[in-house]
């Protein structure tokens, strides 16, 4: 049973919203994947909302480009977690998709992550289940253990070859 859903207002958003998808598959986590456009399916949505707690849904990630409502519709008919994923948008460069989600009137918060920002959604998902699921803690821990030990690795790396030799690989 999925414990998330990624939900996109179009599938133009599906080349974003895929790295999240990647992270929760990396860690094991059931997800489910739909498009729902808040303006165009508005009844789908709703219904959406309504049923994803009782389908085991915990958390919500929720991507949109433009006047980007998705998340906080969902955030308004749920109370599901919901991260927004501003989808960088061609007019505005995605500044119209962030300011849309992150400012959410009091009472409805959505919890939004950079443009274009799926994979960070996913790992804040992943946080959020961590408080229920120890074993996501766990490799939560491992996760950024082994970033450390990556960004370690290329200073190390750095201060013995210089950085012109090593950008020339």
């Amino acid at each position: 049973m999925p414990k998330v859903g990624i939900i996109m207002g179009s599938d133009s958003d599906l080349p974003v919203m895929k790295e999240a998808a990647k992270v929760l598959e990396d860690f094991e986590v059931d997800y489910e994947m739909k498009v729902i456009s808040a303006h165009r399916t508005p009844e789908r949505l709703h219904e959406y909302a309504r049923t994803a707690e009782e389908r085991g849904i915990e958390v919500i990630i929720a991507g949109a480009g433009g006047a980007a409502h998705l998340p906080g519709v969902l955030a308004a008919l749920t109370m599901i977690p919901v991260i927004g994923v501003p989808i960088k948008s061609k007019a505005l460069n995605g500044l119209d998709s962030l300011l849309s989600i992150v400012q959410m009137p009091p009472g409805i918060p959505v919890a939004t992550v950079g443009i274009d920002g799926a994979k960070n959604a996913a790992l804040l998902a992943l946080e959020i289940l961590s408080i229920k699921y120890p074993e996501i803690k766990e490799k939560l821990k491992k996760y950024r253990e082994d970033m450390k030990r990556k960004v370690e690795e290329k200073s190390k790396k750095l201060e013995e070859l210089g950085w012109r030799k090593y950008l020339e690989g």
